[in-house]
């Protein structure tokens, strides 16, 4: 019998989605997968209800709806202060997981090198892989999880095609400052270097923290392809509804990969969306603060746990040092957690590319009871 693809034989399905069927059978709370516990803002699923009766069923354009883009390129433009073409530098697709690959393919040819940074979100190894390119991993080294300028300068300068930069970062939690991204574009200038930035959690940032757009450094629009997501921003990650954003050169290109990878995002909810995007700047300063109130509920707990732990400074993630408990392999640590426990994590190990097992991933994106649930749950792992 014929095999098949070596591509699909070098990377596993995602630890994420595994621990929340692991946490589901155990009946424990699920703080592995990035989902939150809530429904979304009424009147975006009015929105949605409405759409449906509208009977906007059919296909949208491919590349995403007239008033999407337009209600897209407004958003992006009040928050980055850079104007935005709706309808030549913008691509609608199904989540931004299809956007870091629309990205990728876009820039990228078989044997390309790809940067990354390690810890990094699961999907980019396999982009790269999907892609033929070829993943070149720099560390962020814990617990402050900063880079050595002398090791990303060596990457660049191996020839990279393209490097990813995840900021807000997941799984760490990193909200990288002005001065380390201006590293970053200068040696993506030297090296004429395509950055593909995956900025899904731009309005979850703490304070003093504060997110810079990649693209809007200098001499960085030309070159950056931005990633992001309505996923996280609205409480609506079963949606699917993310966004490429570049020169309009670049998403010629980035149109015809997506055409061919999934068609088009769900026409009904891009129509739903458009409302979520006109909300006023209060309701993104309140979910920071929502956000804020949720990590701090978490960290009390881990406090009392004595367990040591990199304090988040966006997104809503935290990395936890469990090397304490001996165990030598951390998927084997997540799963007893999981069932001893009652509380799902996912294994440190799934986000770094030299074997790291010393780090659970635990999510605060849950409503305050489940997260004092969780964190009472969390106090069996107390150390003396």
């Amino acid at each position: 019998m014929a095999r098949t693809s070596r591509r699909t034989a070098v990377f596993t399905e995602s630890l994420i989605r595994e621990m929340s069927r692991v946490a589901a059978r155990h009946n424990a709370i699920n703080l592995a997968q990035g989902f939150p516990d809530w429904d979304p803002p009424a009147a975006l699923v009015a929105a949605a209800k409405a759409a449906m009766d509208e009977h906007r069923h059919q296909y949208a354009v491919t590349w995403g709806s007239a008033e999407i883009r337009q209600a897209l390129a407004a958003k992006i433009g009040r928050c980055t202060g850079a104007p935005v073409d709706a309808d030549r530098e913008l691509v609608v697709t199904c989540g931004a997981t299809e956007a870091m690959m629309v990205a990728m393919m876009t820039v990228c040819d078989p044997g390309d090198r790809v940067g990354l940074f390690s810890p990094f979100y699961e999907n980019y190894n396999a982009d790269a892989i999907l892609t033929g390119a070829q993943a070149v991993h720099v560390p962020l080294h814990p617990p402050h999880y900063h880079f050595d300028p002398a090791e990303l300068r060596a990457a660049f300068a191996s020839g990279l095609k393209a490097f990813v930069l995840c900021n807000p970062s997941n799984p760490c939690g990193r909200v990288f400052t002005r001065a380390e991204l201006l590293q970053i574009a200068a040696l993506a200038k030297e090296f004429d270097t395509w950055v593909l930035t995956d900025e899904v959690y731009e309005h979850i940032v703490f304070a003093p923290h504060r997110h810079t757009y990649f693209s809007t450094l200098p001499g960085m629009a030309s070159r950056t392809l931005m990633c992001s997501s309505l996923s996280k921003t609205f409480s609506i990650t079963g949606w699917r509804l993310g966004y490429v954003q570049a020169a309009p050169e670049v998403i010629a290109q980035a149109r015809k990969v997506h055409d061919f990878l999934t068609v088009g995002a769900a026409a009904p909810l891009q129509h739903a969306v458009v409302t979520a995007l006109n909300f006023p700047a209060e309701y993104y300063a309140g979910l920071a603060a929502e956000y804020a109130e949720s990590r701090d509920v978490l960290l009390s707990y881990l406090d009392r746990t004595g367990l040591a732990y990199s304090r988040p400074e966006g997104a809503y993630f935290v990395m936890v040092d469990i090397s304490p408990f001996g165990y030598a392999s951390d998927v084997e640590f997540a799963h007893w957690m999981t069932k001893e426990i009652g509380v799902a994590p996912v294994p440190g190990s799934s986000f770094f590319a030299n074997g790291e097992n010393r780090y659970i991933r635990l999510n605060f994106a849950k409503r305050p009871a489940t997260l004092h649930a969780a964190g009472e749950r969390l106090l069996k792992l107390r150390r003396g």
